[in-house]
Parts: structure tokens; sequence; C-alpha cells
């Protein structure tokens, strides 16, 4: 076997926060998507329940893909796993260019029109300024190849192996601060039902607490 000089590099990585699977829309509409399917069959296996977001012009600024400013929109679902708290994440791209929709069309076999699959993991890189994890990434020649931020708090970058690697993809994402927003579906439905629920109880205790003070003061 011929030698090599390739040394172990110190990690940076940090913990794996994430896995992702892609998967192809049914229909290229946002009433039919094919996130269901996937998010079907792992809730079969127990991994949920499940958040359903969209990521889109709309909601998420400093859009780019391959080094551009470019416009693209994604269904991504989320759901944990106790007591990992490794995140499952489903994708399904909807429109514009992306990584997504190249790995699908990559993936594509004779008499379809692509296939899904494991896609990426995401890594905190142990909570390090965004700015030195990209500085370190170009440094393996990885180079950042989607990004953005969703709703003016998490930014999440994606890059891509150096030549001979091409297609493998490591994720990092630095979450803003406060609460994510309420999902736009939950699957199954019954947990975002009693998600609903428990919001209630919640803003009625509150209410309760108030009312209790208010009638203290009078």
């Amino acid at each position: 076997m011929a030698s090599t000089s390739l040394s172990l590099a110190p990690s940076f990585l940090g913990n794996p926060i994430e896995i992702c699977i892609v998967r192809l829309p049914l229909s290229f509409s946002f009433v039919t998507p094919s996130y269901r399917t996937t998010i079907q069959a792992l809730t079969a296996l127990g991994v949920g329940p499940w958040r359903v977001y969209t990521c889109s012009p709309e909601n998420t600024t400093n859009q780019t893909y391959r080094g551009r400013p470019s416009a693209y929109t994604i269904k991504f679902c989320y759901a944990s796993l106790p007591p990992s708290n490794i995140t499952y994440e489903v994708i399904q791209p909807v429109s514009g260019p992306s990584i997504f929709a190249d790995y699908l069309a990559s993936h594509a076999t004779a008499g379809s029109e692509g296939g899904g699959g494991l896609h990426h993991v995401a890594y905190d890189c142990n909570g390090i300024p965004m700015e030195e994890r990209v500085k370190k990434f170009d440094e393996r020649g990885y180079s950042m190849v989607q990004s953005g931020t969703w709703m003016e708090g998490s930014t999440f970058m994606f890059f891509e192996g150096p030549q001979g690697v091409k297609g493998t993809w490591v994720e990092t994402i630095e979450f803003g601060g406060g609460e994510w927003p309420e999902a736009e579906e939950w699957f199954p439905e019954e947990a975002g039902q009693e998600r609903g629920q428990e919001a209630i109880a919640k803003e009625v205790k509150v209410e309760e607490s108030g009312a209790g003070r208010r009638k203290g003061i009078e």
C-alpha cells in the first residue's frame, strides 16, 4: 500500500446535533408534499412528533447557493428522539436552486424524478463564532454551498467536501435567542392539539394569577 503524508487534523466539529433525510415531493406544489411520506414512516419507528416549517425568501435572509445570492424555498420537519436529544430533520426542496434539489437529481433512477436518502449531519462546532467556523472549514478544503438566516435568528451554513469527495455535506447552525415560532403543522396531528391545550392551560394559569393579584390590590 502506498504511503500517505495525510495526518489526522484536530477536530473542531463538536457534537453532532442533527441528522437529515432529504425527500422528493410527490409534486412541486405546496399542497401535496412528500415529507409526509417520510415522517409517517419514521413515526412508525417511534421518531416524533414532528414540527413542520417553511424556509423561504419571505422569512429567511442572506440566502445563498454556491457563493451567490439565490432565493429558494424548502419545507423542513424536526423531531427529537429522547434521551439522545439528536434532532431528525426531513427536508423537501420546493423551489429555487439548492443542494437538496441537486441531491435528488443526482440520485434519480430511470423512470423517476429523483430519489431521497440520508443527506448530511449537522455539528455545533462547540459554539465558536460562525466566522471562525467558515475559516476552519475553508482551511480544510470545504466550501460553503448554501446558507441563510431563518426568522432573523438561526443562521445555517452547509459546506461541501473538497475535490474527490464532492456531494459530502456538513451543516453548522447558530441558533438565535428566544423561542421558536409555533409549527405550521404537527404530525401526528394529535401532538399539535396537545401542544395547543398545554398553551391554553398556561394562558389560563397566567390570567388567573393576574386576576388574583388584581383582586389582592382591590
